[in-house]
């Protein structure tokens, strides 16, 4: 019995952490009943409805002080993407920029979540405050199917996330209008976590923001997300009962993957056309290993509701990676969840409500970001 719950939470901790391409008009499937990125549940058609009720402009053609221009990231690739380049209106000076990194899951450049479009807040803000700012649609937003098809178990987080990031600092820093050596990457969730990778591995940043990430194991953290759920759903000793035969189950299964060769793990499928290799790939790469070598200014920025990495563990362990440093500034914001919105601590398997309620992210949030960039 037990082993056919873990087969379950498995599955669902897959399908939670959004991993499967999507094509931006195919929405994600199912309500898994644990969440790693809130874009389990996205659906195009009804984002694309609502796409103004999340603008922190009133009115933008009246009050922006910024030009959105359209690009392409990777133009000539088989992999280009759509994005926008929001560029304040600061006639013969040089601003700093920011790249927008995304979460886990098939994201279009807003990051939007139902009626949220926090990395569209973001960008507004940041520059109608002198920062530029790219965002870009996600490869697996735009070529999901295609890159399982022609990537198969080969497929990791440098398709899904890193190249393309290095791509836009690489477009940011050929601009005579942006300063090259004043630009930097907020990386949201999974994007936090990958974030010293893809400064490591090309993206150069003059600086890190890491936006409710953490340095664990993408897994650990589903693991954790999974005995949330079992939380919600059992109590007293039968709760603590199928906590340890859970855990004991899950560590067995994933350290028997983790343990797979490369090429035993690129042949065994995980779950939706994900390979073992891609979670491989990761767990050789923590964010340690490469939080070590990175000298450039940390702002590590964390909500304290958050539901989906908590707040406790991950933002104390970048506490713990990054001390003794004078050039890292941590935040911990009250009464706000994952999208850095107001919201309360819920049930795991409630998450997806809070997520449907209109919002933007905070208004001190934005301003410590622009101050922390200006000062850097």
């Amino acid at each position: 019995m037990m082993k056919k719950l873990l087969c379950l939470l498995l599955a669902a901790a897959l399908i939670a952490a959004a991993c499967t391409p999507q094509t931006p008009d195919e929405p994600a499937g199912g309500e898994p009943p644990v969440i790693i990125s809130p874009t389990a549940d996205y659906d195009p058609e009804h984002n694309a409805e609502n796409n103004g009720s999340a603008d922190p402009l009133e009115n933008p053609d009246e009050l922006a002080n910024f030009v959105s221009e359209p690009i392409v990231l990777g133009e000539g690739t088989e992999w280009a993407v759509d994005g926008i380049l929001t560029m304040p209106l600061i006639p013969g000076e040089r601003v700093p920029a920011v790249v927008l990194v995304h979460g886990s899951g098939a994201h279009d450049m807003d990051e939007t979540i139902f009626e949220n479009k926090p990395f569209r807040d973001i960008a507004e803000y940041l520059s109608n405050n002198g920062i530029a700012v790219l965002r870009y649609d996600m490869r697996t937003f735009t070529h999901g199917q295609k890159m399982l098809d022609e990537l198969g178990g080969s497929l990791t987080v440098w398709h899904e996330k890193i190249e393309d990031a290095i791509f836009a600092a690489e477009l940011l820093r050929a601009d005579p209008r942006i300063y090259s050596d004043k630009i930097f990457m907020l990386g949201h969730s999974m994007g936090g976590m990958l974030a010293p990778q893809i400064h490591e591995m090309g993206g150069d940043f003059a600086g890190l923001i890491i936006f409710a990430g953490s340095p664990r194991f993408l897994l650990d953290i589903s693991k954790d997300q999974n005995i949330a759920f079992l939380e919600d759903m059992y109590e007293g000793e039968e709760l603590e009962t199928r906590i340890t035969q859970f855990e004991r189950l899950w560590d067995l299964q994933i350290g028997a993957l983790m343990n797979l060769s490369d090429e035993e793990a690129k042949e065994t499928e995980f779950e939706a056309g994900i390979h073992v290799y891609y979670f491989k790939d990761m767990y050789n790469n923590p964010s340690a290993k490469f939080i070590e070598n990175i000298m450039v200014p940390f702002l590590v920025m964390h909500p304290e509701n958050d539901m989906q990495v908590c707040a406790e563990k991950d933002f104390g362990l970048y506490r713990e990676l990054l001390a003794g440093r004078d050039n890292v500034t941590f935040k911990l914001y009250e009464d706000l969840n994952h999208l850095f919105m107001p919201g309360e601590k819920t049930a795991i398997t409630e998450l997806m409500e809070q997520y449907e309620i209109p919002g933007n992210v905070d208004s001190q949030v934005l301003a410590d970001i622009a101050e922390w960039i200006h000062a850097s």
